[in-house]
C-alpha cells in the first residue's frame, strides 16, 4: 500500500520522522487518512517522559481528523472519502465498566497516541465501531476538536453541573477556556477562573468567565464575594497541579465538588482533612476523558455552533515542524490550541504568539 510519514517520539524529549508502511486495515478496521491532530496538555506529559514513558517508541496523538481512505471487507456502513472523528478509547466491549461507558478502567483498555500508535502520521487503522462520521461542511480545524470538548463534556457530566451553579475553573489553558465556553452553554453562573498568566485570564473573560483572577493570593476572596460567602459549588482543577488542588478545597463551599480533572505526575499525593469532609458532605470526582456518547455530544456542539472555536484555532504547524511545536508549546500562551496538519508540503503558519516554524526535523528514513 505504499509509505507514509509518521512523527515518532524516540525518547521524552526527541521526535524523529520516519517512514513506515501504510497500515493495511483488518476485516472489520476502517484506514483513515489523518487531516489534522491537536497537541494535547497529555501529549506534553509524554513528550516530557512523565506519561507513558514504559510505551516508547510511540506515535503520539489523540485529537485526530480525516476522511476515510479504506474499509476492511467486514465494514459496511462507511464511505471512502467521507469526513470523520475517532473515539480514541479502546475496550473489550463486554466487561463491566465498557457496559457502563467507562472504557478507561477496562482491564483490556488501549488509547490512540496515548497506549499504541496514535494520530500524528499520516494514515492510521482503527476499529470501525469508533469511526465517528462527521458533516462535510465542518471545518476540520474544528473536528480536531472533538476529543478535548469530549473530555470537558465528561467532566461536567461526572460533576453533574447545572444551571445557576457556581464554578471556579483553576487554570485557563485550552481545556481551561473549554470548561469555561462549555459551563457558560449550560447556564453555570458565576463563572470563576483563575490562572496566573494575565494574558490567558483576559481569554477566559472573552470565552465567557464572569470572573477572571491572575493573583492567586486574592481567589478566594474573590470566590467568597460573587458566592455570597458560600464558596463554589463546584472547583474544576484543570492544570495538574498538586498545590492547585489543595487550594480548590478551600474554595468550595458546605455540600461542595472538586472534580479531579488535571493530570498530574507519578506519585503526587492530596491531603485531605477527612473529618471536614465527612461533615461538610464535600466530594470529589474524578475524569481523565471523553468516550462513547461524550463524543457524538462533543460533536454536535461543535456541529450546531455552541463553542466559539476561533480562539482554539490559527497555530498550525506541519508535521515536518513537529519538534518545533512541542519545544515551543510552553512558550506560546497566546495559542490555546496547537494542531499538526499532516498535508504533505504543508506549511507551518504564523501563531497567535508569533512564533512560526523554522526547524525541520531529521530527514525521513
Amino acid at each position: 500500500m505504499g509509505d507514509m510519514r509518521a512523527a515518532i517520539l524516540v525518547e521524552p524529549g526527541r521526535f524523529e520522522l520516519r517512514k513506515l508502511p501504510i497500515p493495511e486495515p483488518a476485516a472489520n478496521e476502517a484506514l483513515i487518512k489523518i487531516k489534522r491532530c491537536g497537541i494535547c496538555g497529555t501529549d506534553i506529559h509524554i513528550f516530557n517522559g512523565h506519561y507513558s514513558a514504559d510505551k516508547l517508541p510511540l506515535i503520539p496523538g489523540h485529537e485526530f481528523t480525516g476522511t476515510v481512505a479504506e474499509v476492511g471487507r467486514d465494514v459496511t456502513d462507511l464511505t471512502i472519502g467521507q469526513p470523520v472523528v475517532i473515539d480514541t478509547n479502546i475496550g473489550c466491549g463486554r466487561c463491566y465498566w465498557c457496559r457502563r461507558n467507562e472504557i478507561l478502567n477496562c482491564p483490556q483498555m488501549e488509547q490512540f497516541g496515548i497506549t499504541i500508535n496514535g494520530g500524528f502520521a499520516d494514515y492510521i487503522s482503527v476499529p470501525a465501531h469508533l469511526v465517528i462520521l462527521a458533516p462535510s461542511h465542518v471545518d476540520a480545524q474544528v473536528l480536531a476538536l472533538t476529543e478535548p470538548l469530549a473530555c470537558v463534556v465528561r467532566a461536567a457530566r461526572k460533576a453533574k453541573v447545572t444551571f445557576a451553579q457556581s464554578v471556579v475553573v483553576l487554570g485557563a489553558g485550552p481545556i481551561g477556556n473549554l470548561h469555561v465556553q462549555l459551563l457558560r452553554t449550560i447556564g453555570a453562573a458565576p463563572i470563576i477562573v483563575a490562572d496566573i498568566s494575565q494574558e490567558r485570564a483576559a481569554m477566559a473573560r472573552r470565552c465567557g468567565a464572569d470572573v477572571a483572577v491572575s493573583d492567586i493570593g486574592n481567589l478566594r476572596d474573590a470566590v467568597l464575594e460573587h458566592t455570597d460567602g458560600r464558596g463554589a459549588d463546584i472547583v474544576i482543577e484543570s492544570v495538574g497541579k498538586r498545590d492547585l488542588y489543595a487550594l480548590a478545597q478551600t474554595l468550595i463551599r458546605k455540600g461542595g465538588h472538586i472534580a479531579v480533572f488535571g493530570l498530574t505526575g507519578p506519585q503526587e499525593f492530596l491531603e485531605v482533612d477527612i473529618l471536614d469532609t465527612i461533615l461538610r458532605e464535600n466530594s470529589l470526582k474524578g475524569s481523565v476523558a471523553g468516550m462513547g456518547e461524550d463524543m457524538h455530544d462533543s460533536l454536535t456542539m461543535l456541529t450546531h455552533g455552541r463553542i466559539d472555536t476561533s480562539p482554539f484555532t490559527g497555530a498550525d504547524y506541519a508535521l515536518e515542524d513537529i519538534q518545533l511545536a512541542f519545544d515551543t508549546f510552553t512558550d506560546r500562551p497566546a495559542d490555546l490550541k496547537t494542531q499538526i496538519v499532516m498535508s504533505v508540503g504543508a506549511r507551518s503558519a504564523q501563531s497567535k504568539s508569533g512564533a512560526k516554524g523554522t526547524r525541520s526535523l531529521p530527514t525521513i528514513r
